[in-house]
């Protein structure tokens, strides 16, 4: 993807979030777990990314649009990764994320309980995690572009999910696929994928 399409989308997920905050909105606290992967493509790739578990925290904020419409956005913490082999040598990957999700939700059901199906886009910027090599040797990873480095700083994608709210609870499941190439290396590409499972409190 292009740098410029790059800016395009994250200037346009900021702008979101930030008439959401602004709005008369109803706010909480999510906490889950990430079920993760990367779609990884190199040459001596000799076995199927697994799936490690990780976890995501934040902010998550709710704007009502119309009587069956709502946003939904956030602010998160969310650790994404994969392990994998090239080679002989396995690696663990554990990158961690500040994410800004904005979804669009249809809600249908009475007061008491409401269930929802959403979509939309995430933006999101590394700002460090770890990786495994071999002989659990750890490393913190080196972000940035190039053969000496272990990630891009930048991913964005598609989402969607249901969830079911129960009075100030909403229990959710989402799916994130990454469409930003995060590897750094011209001769890798891995792109993130993400199921999500959520329990969010909202005030």
């Amino acid at each position: 993807m292009r740098n410029k399409n790059k800016k395009s989308i994250l200037i346009i997920l900021l702008a979101a979030f930030s008439i959401v905050v602004n709005a008369q909105l109803k706010s909480g606290y999510q906490l889950g777990v990430n079920l993760t992967t990367m779609s990884i493509q190199a040459s001596g790739l000799d076995s199927r990314p697994e799936v490690p578990m990780g976890i995501h925290f934040g902010g998550f904020y709710e704007i009502p649009v119309k009587k069956h419409f709502s946003i939904l956005s956030g602010f998160l913490f969310s650790s994404k990764g994969a392990d994998y082999k090239i080679d002989t040598i396995s690696y663990s990957l554990t990158p961690t994320y500040i994410e800004i999700p904005v979804n669009l939700s249809f809600n249908i059901g009475s007061k008491a309980t409401v269930f929802s199906l959403f979509g939309g886009l995430y933006a999101a910027r590394t700002i460090g995690g770890y990786k495994i090599t071999s002989g659990s040797k750890f490393e913190y990873l080196k972000m940035g572009k190039g053969e000496d480095k272990d990630i891009r700083y930048f991913d964005c994608g598609i989402a969607c999910g249901a969830g079911m709210k129960i009075k100030s609870y909403l229990l959710s499941v989402q799916y994130e696929k990454g469409f930003t190439d995060v590897s750094p290396s011209e001769n890798m590409s891995m792109r993130n994928k993400v199921i999500g499972i959520s329990i969010t409190s909202l005030k």
